[in-house]
């Protein structure tokens, strides 16, 4: 349903650094990058992007499908090392559905963003 997806961001190398190591794990690249913003996703077709902007409120949910659990993790651990808060350890959550296996972060602008799988 989405082409892309776009994101304010107050320190634009905090989040592309925080973006590049968490979605490396889920097989995504940093793919654009100038001055005033970012683009990350599969190599040749970024479809997060990343805005600078000082007055940036991090109050969105961006879920990202993962092609296994063990991305999930790697994206959890990623985050965690690269200035992101625990939101939600790795794991199923039934309540969602029975092999809904997720992970939870908040990015360095308070955005609750997700690795999600369903292998």
């Amino acid at each position: 349903m989405y082409d892309h997806i776009g994101l304010k961001v107050r320190d634009l190398d905090a989040s592309v650094g925080f973006y590049q190591a968490t979605l490396a794990a889920l097989g995504h690249v940093l793919d654009s990058r100038d001055g005033d913003g970012a683009g990350l996703g599969p190599a040749g077709a970024p479809a997060l992007w990343l805005y600078r902007d000082a007055q940036a409120k991090g109050a969105n949910h961006v879920a990202f499908s993962a092609p296994s659990r063990a991305a999930v993790d790697a994206y959890h651990a990623a985050g965690l090392a690269h200035g992101g808060r625990d939101n939600g350890a790795p794991g199923l959550r039934v309540d969602y559905a029975p092999t809904y296996y997720a992970a939870f972060l908040i990015d360095p602008d308070g955005n609750n963003v997700e690795a999600v799988t369903m292998a």
